[in-house]
């Protein structure tokens, strides 16, 4: 038996490998899915099938690509938000060999109304469950959000209660195999580690600690989570089906006069903050290439065109999977060498980082024309905040901004400065002259004040 985790870094995204006797199945395969069909052969597998367990909202599913190159039937859950295209519809009590393999099917609704759960047996083994793919229901430590459907918010929270009592029914014996781990959007309470059975989260996992149906319910409906725009592209693909990723996704390097001749939608500086705040060219705006899969989504919609600008190749092609992950892949290149430009007299600009003395002297000047802008997530912020801060999240910048007076002062903050510097990045793109970012921010606040 073979039972392999393909983790998409960024994204937390986890899928799976299952095989046996010379066939095998992939449960919610990612884009760019080449990784399933090498490790099918390296095995001797042949890939007959491919469950996924809902129309996800992060990322592109790779599971019409992947049936197209090798055959594989696609399973998916009724009750979707819309016909999915190149998938049969499959039911609760269905059951599907994969070798020596049975995984039957359990409807799980609540974090989407097709939400389906895949129990794993070994046919050589015994009768109990010896795994299950929990998808967006069960996570370690966590479970789904259910947030997509606020009409009936009441309904689909009181939905995932029900799925989640049967998963738990499977036997404390069950490994929990999610489709998230810890820094998804998916969840924000998630373990970081990625392995657990049934019986481990039924004692730990605090949500499955609530202990009523009603209580739970109030809990799911009291949460607030993020939509960033692209999930809405995520929804609408998932329906109809992705193109193919790119064979190679690396893109075509710049010359410093290819970049100035170009006209793209974004340049984006996928450096570190820190290089960022230094040195940038005008109107550029940071997402450091491991932010990319929380927030390109938010600033960067369908088809707009963008150029890179990087330290490294290392971090173009970082830059460049998370991006094609999420469909934004109009990409026309990248250039690395700000420092070198500078030097052959490129203009460029910079952003000023500012300490907690300096935060504190502004506060107590009660300056009318200066704002501290916490742009930390709502629980963030409600744990604990700087009380004469203005809180918008740094996502809803991407419309935000507009509302904000471009003679006014602000300083950018967050949980270290990182966020703070894309929020800064955003304004600074927009015509904002007169901001500064905290750097340390409310870890640096806390170590002064706590």
């Amino acid at each position: 038996m073979l039972l392999e985790k393909i983790k998409t870094p960024g994204l937390a995204h986890l899928s799976y490998l299952i095989g046996a006797k010379g066939k095998a199945a992939v449960i919610d395969p990612r884009r760019d899915c080449e990784i399933y069909v090498e490790k099918a052969r390296e095995n001797g597998l042949e890939i007959t099938h491919i469950f996924e367990t809902h129309r996800n909202e992060d990322l592109i599913s790779g599971a019409p690509i992947l049936a197209d190159w090798t055959g594989a039937k696609v399973l998916h859950g009724p009750n979707a938000d819309g016909e999915v295209q190149y998938a049969q519809t499959t039911y609760e009590g269905e059951k599907f060999e994969i070798g020596s393999l049975t995984i039957e099917v359990i409807e799980t609704p609540g974090h989407t109304y097709d939400h389906l759960a895949y129990a794993l047996y070994d046919q050589d083994y015994d009768e109990g469950a010896v795994g299950v793919f929990t998808g967006d229901a069960l996570f370690v430590g966590d479970v789904g959000r259910t947030d997509f459907y606020p009409e009936k918010a009441e309904e689909v929270a009181g939905l995932l209660y029900d799925s989640l009592q049967k998963i738990i029914k499977l036997g404390d014996q069950t490994i929990v195999y999610p489709a998230h781990g810890a820094g998804s959007v998916c969840g924000s309470g998630m373990a970081d580690r990625e392995f657990s059975t049934v019986g481990h989260e039924r004692k730990n996992n605090p949500r499955l600690q609530i202990e009523s149906k009603e209580a739970f319910i109030r809990f799911k409906t009291d949460e607030e989570h993020y939509v960033p725009p692209y999930f809405k592209l995520m929804e609408r693909l998932n329906l109809i089906g992705g193109d193919e990723a790119p064979r190679i996704m690396f893109p075509k390097l710049l010359s410093l006069d290819q970049l100035k001749s170009l006209k793209p939608d974004h340049l984006v500086d996928i450096r570190e903050p820190n290089a960022f705040a230094s040195g940038h060219f005008p109107g550029s705006i940071s997402i450091p290439a491991g932010m990319i899969p929380a927030f390109a989504g938010w600033f960067i919609k369908e088809g707009e065109k963008i150029a890179l600008v990087a330290t490294d190749e290392n971090d173009l092609q970082t830059a460049v999977e998370h991006l094609t992950r999420i469909g934004l892949d109009n990409i026309l290149g990248g250039y690395i060498g700000v420092v070198e430009a500078v030097a052959q007299g490129h203009d460029f600009s910079s952003i000023p980082m500012i300490g907690t003395e300096t935060v504190e002297a502004r506060l107590k000047s009660n300056d009318a024309d200066w704002t501290l802008l916490d742009v930390r997530a709502i629980d963030e912020v409600q744990t604990k905040n700087i009380p004469q801060s203005k809180h918008i999240y740094v996502g809803h910048l991407h419309e935000k901004w507009s509302e904000l007076d471009k003679n006014h002062s602000y300083t950018l903050m967050c949980a270290s400065g990182k966020r703070a510097t894309v929020a800064a990045g955003w304004l600074a793109s927009k015509g904002f002259e007169n901001i500064d970012i905290y750097l340390g921010s409310m870890g640096a606040w806390s170590n002064v004040h706590d």
